[in-house]
């Protein structure tokens, strides 16, 4: 398993592989979750997008945005054919560590309310809710606010 960070080249296989691991949700929804609709050029040029290989084989990927006090984890996403392996937490095991890296106190996240095996993951690997909000881009919805300090290693 390895974990780099994505390239211009690697756009198609991120929307793909976003769109994939979010299928279950967009049916749930009705419509594809915020991930799925994002333009990932962007964040791919400032390097904010990682994959995590396994075999040669795109198994999950990772989006991390540095701000001034904390990361923000935008999109965890894990191949259908990966999930339920342990890659979800490796990719969150690289935010933690990229997170320590900058020399920032914590990562935060926010998620769908709906989206339950995801909060209760989050919540099992040690975030904790902050609060909930609507959610402004999408009426109805709302918005789970999680966030996880990270600690210097030994």
């Amino acid at each position: 398993m390895t974990i780099r960070k994505a390239l211009a080249g690697d756009l198609q296989i991120v929307v793909s592989l976003t769109d994939a691991a979010y299928a279950p949700y967009t049916a749930l929804f009705g419509t594809p979750p915020i991930p799925v609709t994002e333009d990932y050029a962007p964040r791919i040029a400032r390097g904010e997008v990682w994959l995590l290989e396994s075999s040669n084989q795109l198994a999950g990927l990772l989006t991390l945005e540095r701000h001034d006090d904390h990361a923000m984890i935008f999109s965890v996403a894990v191949a259908p054919g990966f999930q339920g392996k342990g890659f979800g937490i490796a990719l969150l095991n690289h935010a933690d560590e990229q997170t320590r890296l900058w020399g920032l106190p914590e990562v935060r996240l926010y998620t769908n309310a709906r989206m339950e095996r995801n909060i209760a993951l989050y919540l099992a690997y040690g975030f904790h809710e902050t609060g909930r909000r609507p959610n402004p881009y999408r009426p109805g919805w709302v918005l789970v606010d999680m966030a996880k300090p990270v600690h210097e290693t030994a």
